[in-house]
């Protein structure tokens, strides 16, 4: 019984160790970024979600439509990421990489915005990637965080 625990209590410390060795390695690295002026689909996994690609139903989430005539979008976009907690990482003419982290064992998740600005209609679209990067399920955080944005960005 008293060896049956200690196995236990030693796979339970390997696994602790792991998140912690997973959480430092997602520190490393940055967003895929802009691929031919898009934003990088996501990879098979369930820890991606992506507005840029309506035929990935398993990661798509709808786009934000915004009026163009507002001239301070971007200022509002970053205000937004910080007000969440993000760090950003790259800000750039319609395109914004940010960095979230979790608070237990730093896992590291990016969130990309790519904004498509059309001055003929006077809309504007918000397209918008969030993975994490490393591990299979965010258990629905990345989806979630693009709809908090959202909803902020509505709000205000």
């Amino acid at each position: 019984m008293k060896t049956a625990l200690i196995i236990v209590l030693v796979l339970i410390a390997l696994a602790i160790a792991s998140f912690f060795i997973l959480g430092k390695y997602s520190q490393k690295g940055q967003a895929p970024g802009l691929v031919n002026g898009s934003l990088s689909k996501c990879s098979e996994k369930p820890n991606c979600v992506c507005s840029e690609y309506k035929d990935d139903v398993d990661h798509y989430v709808l786009p934000l439509g915004i009026d163009s005539s507002e001239s301070q979008f971007m200022a509002k976009v970053v205000s937004i990421i910080k007000d969440m907690n993000g760090v950003i990482q790259t800000e750039k003419d319609h395109y914004v990489a940010a960095t979230f982290a979790s608070s237990i064992f730093g896992f590291v998740d990016d969130f990309e915005i790519r904004i498509d600005t059309n001055f003929d209609e006077n809309k504007s679209t918000f397209h918008f990637r969030s993975a994490s990067r490393v591990g299979y399920s965010d258990a629905g955080v990345n989806k979630k965080r693009v709809e908090q944005f959202k909803t902020l960005y509505s709000e205000n």
